[in-house]
């Protein structure tokens, strides 16, 4: 089985594994990271886990201990520059260097703490992804990215307005599936290659990647194909552009339209 084949039957499955996803994910965009260093990313988050303190009760017990080990011990965090870095929405590079998104350092201290047996959960806030413990109505929550600093509601808050502008809507506090967790990732890895032209495989991966999932944005397919036409692959990004202007038909004739010449374009480049 492929990696791509097992990431879309991870997806599809009744309780998809964050960890194995994240590890598969880096695996198509680290041609470097085979199974046993996939394996071996798996053990390292089961040794932090066995770091943690035993019988430990109560959400802010969790939080404080998951900050002393990973931000305190071993010094997990973020700076400005990890978002010019594709490693840093890399699981296996974030272990490594301890350093990452804010997305993937949550996703570190959430394998940990459920391999410890941890009631946690990610909390996707706009622009910024932090994690929750216990119950999720008593929003103990925590920033990984700033080494574990614990959240009330008017941080949570804050950062939603200095992201969006917009107040803290309490739906946004409810805890994220691990396949909007993924999509997330995905989408990070797209905006960072789209920032590069010469990343062009980089985001094109990530594409396909995100149409493996069993939810995604349609106009995703568009952008594949997009994307197939820059890297000069003229006959399947043709191909692409004119499924997803048969999709458009039933919701804007006129954008159909517009991709369809789009399509007959990228044919036209062949001659």
């Amino acid at each position: 089985m492929s990696g791509r084949e097992e990431f879309a039957r991870e997806a599809r499955s009744e309780r998809p594994d964050l960890a194995r996803l994240c590890l598969l994910l880096a695996a198509e965009l680290d041609p470097a990271l085979d199974e046993r260093g996939m394996d071996e990313a798996e053990m390292e988050l089961d040794r932090l886990a066995g770091e943690l303190p035993y019988g430990l009760r109560g959400g802010r017990r969790w939080a404080s201990a998951m900050a002393a080990l990973l931000g305190g011990r071993y010094g997990f965090q973020g700076v400005p520059v990890d978002y010019q870095r594709l490693d840093s929405s890399l699981l296996h590079e974030v272990l490594r260097r301890r350093r990452g998104l804010p997305i993937l350092l949550s996703v570190v201290w959430m394998e940990v703490a459920r391999r410890a047996g941890a009631p946690v959960y990610g909390v996707a806030l706009p622009g910024h992804f932090v994690v929750g413990f216990g119950d999720p109505s008593e929003h103990v929550l925590a920033d990984p990215y700033s080494g574990g600093r614990p959240l009330t509601g008017a941080d949570a808050e804050l950062l939603v307005v200095s992201a969006t502008g917009a107040p803290l809507d309490p739906a946004q506090l409810e805890p994220a599936p691990p396949l909007e967790i993924v999509l997330r990732i995905l989408n990070n890895v797209r905006a960072w290659a789209g920032a590069r032209p010469e990343q062009c495989g980089v985001q094109l991966a990530a594409t396909e990647l995100s149409l493996l999932l069993p939810s995604h944005p349609a106009r995703l397919r568009y952008e594949r194909a997009q994307l197939l036409v820059q890297r000069g692959e003229f006959l399947r990004g043709a191909a692409e552009l004119e499924g997803y202007a048969e999709l458009m038909d039933t919701v804007d004739e006129a954008a159909a339209e517009r991709i369809r010449a789009e399509a007959a374009a990228a044919r036209a480049m062949l001659n």
